[in-house]
């Protein structure tokens, strides 16, 4: 056992064995991390909204924790093989990382994983990094010499900024989310729309005491 533990760690050593190593731990660590994100936000969303048998419920779970698994770890291997490849290939230098090698592999990576199908588990990882990509950008917006208006925004703007940008943000995204809710549900996704009609919609129920209490109920009164 000492024997085959020490030629283990000697392969895990190996530099000339590190890219594919790489990508191999990529590939486990994006099922590791879309298994703990999405099995506990499925199994809430699944069996308070979705209607079904017990076992059918439990399927929907696990069959939403492999996609969002799949979709990460296919990902991870698609972006650090890029990632390897573009180092080679780079002018810079063999195995030099350029300055935009980044956003091209994740650009390859995106478009095959995200891009060729809009399944609701790839819709909501998309949205979720691109509203982190949206808050990002906004916090360089601000920061001295990232554009050719940098220099117009003087220290006390800079501040002001940062200091009413998240207050803004987060009243005019609930004040949207609310208009749509009202005027145009069906343009919503749909584990938001149920979300808003389960706090915000006054349901019609059997009892008054339903209305203070959750209560399990046919699916007609939903």
């Amino acid at each position: 056992m000492d024997a085959l533990m020490s030629r283990l760690d000697a392969l895990v050593l190996n530099p000339d064995l590190a890219p594919l190593l790489s990508l191999l731990k990529g590939a486990r660590n994006g099922v590791v991390y879309g298994s703990k994100v999405r099995f506990p936000h499925a199994l809430v969303m699944i069996f308070l909204f979705r209607s079904g048998t017990f076992r059918e419920k439990v399927k929907l779970v696990f069959k939403a924790t492999r996609q969002h698994a799949r979709n990460l770890a296919t990902f991870a291997i698609i972006y650090k093989a890029s990632m390897i490849a573009l180092r080679n290939i780079s002018p810079a230098g063999s195995g030099k990382e350029g300055r935009y090698d980044s956003f091209f592999a994740g650009l390859l990576g995106g478009y095959a994983v995200f891009g060729r199908q809009r399944g609701s588990i790839s819709q909501q990882i998309v949205i979720y990094v691109f509203a982190r990509v949206m808050l990002s950008l906004a916090k360089l917006s601000v920061e001295p010499n990232m554009h050719p208006l940098s220099s117009l925004i003087t220290p006390e703007a800079r501040a002001q900024i940062t200091h009413n940008a998240w207050p803004a943000f987060a009243s005019l995204s609930w004040a949207f989310v609310m208009y749509l809710f009202r005027w145009y549900p069906e343009t919503l996704a749909s584990s938001l729309r149920s979300s808003m009609v389960y706090m915000c919609v006054t349901l019609i129920v059997p009892s008054p005491l339903c209305q203070f209490w959750p209560c399990f109920l046919p699916d007609h009164f939903g």
